[in-house]
């Protein structure tokens, strides 16, 4: 490529970064602004510079770590079990079997549903008076109160295994139609057992596909507020309070917009080095590999 067409390219890239840099750039700039005031919608003509002490006062709320703990457990718990789930159903639909085409299809539906939908209809489902599910199991001697304080965050995660599931089928089952299968097929012709192949072939040569399906899931599941909202409101007490409904009480509940700004820069600076850590973790792996 010449260097006129270097050039002309860049011309091209300019206006989609320009609308970018609007569209997300004056936002985070105003977020970082707000982070160092205190700013109130109910005050706003008394918006004073505070500075790092925002930030202080965040990391002194004991709130806000419960929040960033039930949160972290929800992320890998519910990604871990999906990322095992989805592997397990997308080697089972990869394998040739009747009516695949069916299978596939149901198994992908629930995540073409809206979160705020599925957790309206799983509030229903588990209440513990009305819920079908629950109606079921005390029919046959098992009483499990689902929103209580020892199940609710599993519950959540449970409800989140349900719909995300199926993305991380569909991309481990497209990583898996794109594998070669000439190692496959030499492994068995040598006699390796369908556990030996998974484990030494499979696995190792997806490997970029699940570390790019489990980051995708992972920055979305740090997201999760319409299953806290509409099943919990972060109850009982605080025991599904997760970070991104803990910021919106504060900002938009609470009106301290300062403080909610500082909270969300510091749970993507978390995410950030979460991030860095799966990807040192993986490398290094590659290398002892």
């Amino acid at each position: 490529m010449g260097r006129r067409d270097r050039r002309l390219g860049r011309w091209m890239v300019l206006p989609l970064l320009s609308i970018l840099l609007l569209v997300q750039g004056y936002p985070m700039t105003f977020a970082a602004f707000i982070s160092l005031h205190d700013y109130r919608l109910t005050a706003l003509h008394e918006v004073r510079w505070v500075g790092p002490d925002q930030y202080i006062g965040v990391f002194n709320n004991p709130s806000f770590w419960t929040a960033m703990r039930n949160t972290l457990v929800f992320v890998f718990g519910a990604v871990g079990l999906e990322l095992v789930l989805g592997f397990l159903l997308a080697y089972l639909l990869w394998r040739p079997i009747l009516f695949q085409n069916i299978f596939r299809a149901v198994l992908l539906t629930p995540m073409f549903v809206t979160p705020i939908a599925v957790g309206l209809m799983f509030r229903f489902l588990l209440n513990n008076q009305l819920g079908i599910i629950p109606a079921a199991l005390r029919a046959l001697g098992v009483e499990i109160d689902w929103f209580g304080p020892d199940l609710a965050l599993f519950s959540l995660i449970l409800i989140d295994v349900w719909q995300w599931t199926p993305l991380m089928i569909l991309l481990l089952l497209a990583g898996l139609e794109a594998m070669p299968p000439d190692p496959l097929e030499a492994a068995r012709v040598d006699g390796a057992s369908e556990r030996q192949i998974v484990w030494h072939l499979v696995i190792p040569l997806l490997r970029p596909v699940i570390l790019a399906a489990v980051l995708i899931r992972m920055l979305d599941a740090f997201r999760v507020f319409e299953y806290v909202y509409a099943i919990t409101r972060g109850g009982p007490g605080e025991r599904t309070e997760t970070i991104l409904f803990h910021i919106y009480r504060v900002g938009f509940l609470y009106f301290r917009l300062g403080e909610a700004a500082a909270m969300a820069i510091t749970l993507g600076a978390v995410i950030f080095l979460l991030v860095i850590l799966l990807f040192r973790t993986l490398r290094r792996q590659e290398a002892l590999a």
